[in-house]
């Protein structure tokens, strides 16, 4: 009898993939919030993340600011940016030298969105403007294969949104999946999902999208359950209420430290649900604070690769100082 095939045994350390962890970041709006977040940047970059995120404003509100940020992201550290990119109101050809700016740049991810759709009509849909975000995926393609030979034949990871509630303009949960569907197809490489209150949430969108042949990692976007006034604000945007017993608890409170350690223990648990489900990774959504970030990541204790340290060279690029070990357990 011949002995099994690589793929009928799989060794070991291809069953146990280590779990991707990343963080969500938005562009500083003075020079105050700036320097928050450098601080919040040196503290998560601490702990070896797979990529970080950069928002974008609404029809590129922001810009120039996001840029900016990702520039300093990929010149003064060793963190990949994953660059957000929203479409609504911007045409084929603004998008493409938008596209090719960030490449130009050096980024190598972009997680690419439709955005909220501005008040006027007219401004949401000008002339030659993308319309849904599968047309800024396909888009993002097509430049990246003009360019081919700059990226050494590479790929640029393209990241898109799941819901693991209904989208509050989708007409179901079942129209969601068939618009995630669409995107994997028009090249999507993986999917982030909003945020989600209940576990069993992110477990029923699973579920659904795989039936419907979705094959792409859904990675659950996980929020610190430490604010209420957050809390309220989110459950108004998703339509999705959080547990009330969760408000309950923030509520009676004695101070911002309790508050911090009820919110944390809930978001442990709601990640290790997730997690459970089969998540390959959690992103944190860090609001631009790195303090219960790192308190969910330290309960969290993720199977991590150790990384070599690494540190920005004269011109930006980094160097590697020590060899990549075994996969650890990861503490903040």
């Amino acid at each position: 009898m011949s002995p099994p095939s690589l793929i009928e045994s799989p060794p070991k350390h291809l069953t146990q993939a280590p779990t991707a962890l990343s963080y969500e970041l938005f562009p500083p709006r003075n020079a105050h919030a700036a320097e928050s977040l450098w601080a919040t940047i040196r503290e998560l970059e601490q702990t070896n993340p797979d990529y970080v995120s950069v928002t974008y404003g609404a029809s590129g509100s922001n810009r120039d600011t996001a840029v900016g940020l990702l520039h300093r992201l990929l010149e003064e550290t060793t963190l990949r940016p994953l660059a957000h990119l929203t479409c609504v109101g911007n045409t084929a050809e603004e998008l493409s030298g938008i596209i090719t700016e960030l490449l130009d740049h050096g980024v190598r991810g972009i997680l690419a969105l439709r955005g909220d759709l501005p008040n006027d009509p007219v401004e949401a849909h000008p002339p030659g403007a993308l319309t849904y975000a599968q047309d800024l995926v396909e888009l993002i393609r097509r430049v990246e294969q003009r360019r081919s030979a700059l990226l050494c034949a590479g790929r640029v990871a393209i990241g898109v949104a799941a819901y693991p509630a209904r989208h509050p303009e989708s007409p179901s949960v079942e129209h969601d999946v068939e618009v995630l569907l669409a995107k994997q197809r028009s090249g999507a490489d993986f999917a982030i999902t909003q945020v989600f209150f209940h576990a069993d949430q992110y477990r029923d969108l699973v579920v659904r999208a795989r039936r419907a042949g979705v094959s792409i990692p859904i990675i659950p976007g996980v929020m610190p359950l430490t604010s209420v006034r957050r809390l309220r604000r989110l459950s108004t945007l998703t339509g999705v209420a959080p547990a009330p017993e969760l408000l309950a608890a923030l509520g009676r409170a004695d101070d911002d430290g309790e508050s911090r350690r009820i919110g944390v223990r809930a978001t442990v648990d709601l990640a290790n649900a997730a997690l459970e489900a089969g998540a390959p990774g959690i992103h944190l959504y860090t609001f631009n604070e790195h303090a219960a970030a790192l308190d969910v990541l330290d309960k969290l204790q993720l199977l991590r690769p150790e990384r070599p340290t690494r540190r920005p060279g004269p011109s930006g690029s980094a160097a590697a100082s020590a060899p990549v070990a075994a996969p650890q357990l990861i503490k903040a």
